[in-house]
């Protein structure tokens, strides 16, 4: 019985190098960025044959480069979305902007209330911090705390007003003549 599972180990492990070594002595050929184990075709072709180890290929979808339109510039909408007109593009970023501009009209005089309030780290007691300081303390911490986060509101909407493109200018008067 020991014998029987001995021998059928061996001749599985012998079956698995012969496959590894059949596997590993075929060869392979390159033709520029493609590979080959195909000799007539590379032979065709004047492929190089390959030496000195494995080669794995990894194939994927080839990228449609009609549907690319061909150049490589910028940052591209996903594939499969909506061409928007140039004009509704300008009005929609004329729309971000108001809005952006607003939010950030809002933040200013909420910053402005917020620092009136806090009167430089001495902001008025109210009912029952007189008799504790503690509650005076945290309430002023608090308010530091939201002077500080809505300062940072006001930087993000103004980073993100520098990234829009910059609006419309007003069409100048040309040079009157007499």
């Amino acid at each position: 019985m020991k014998t029987r599972h001995h021998t059928f180990l061996l001749a599985v492990s012998l079956a698995a190098i012969a496959t590894q070594s059949y596997a590993q002595t075929g060869k392979v050929w390159r033709c520029g960025n493609e590979y080959t184990n195909n000799a007539t075709v590379a032979q065709q072709r004047g492929c190089k044959v390959m030496e000195g180890g494995n080669v794995t290929v990894v194939q994927t979808s080839r990228p449609n480069v009609a549907a690319a339109g061909g150049s490589s510039s910028g940052a591209r909408s996903p594939a499969g979305s909506p061409r928007v007109d140039s004009a509704d593009q300008r009005a929609r970023d004329t729309d971000a902007r108001a809005v952006l501009e607003s939010e950030l009209r809002k933040a200013e005089s909420k910053q402005a209330e917020l620092l009136k309030e806090y009167n430089n780290g001495q902001p008025e007691k109210q009912g029952s911090e007189a008799k504790n300081y503690q509650k005076y303390l945290d309430r002023t911490a608090e308010m530091k705390a939201q002077i500080d986060r809505n300062e940072s509101d006001i930087a993000g909407i103004r980073r993100e007003l520098g990234r829009l493109a910059p609006p419309p200018a007003a069409a100048a008067p040309g040079p009157t003549t007499n």
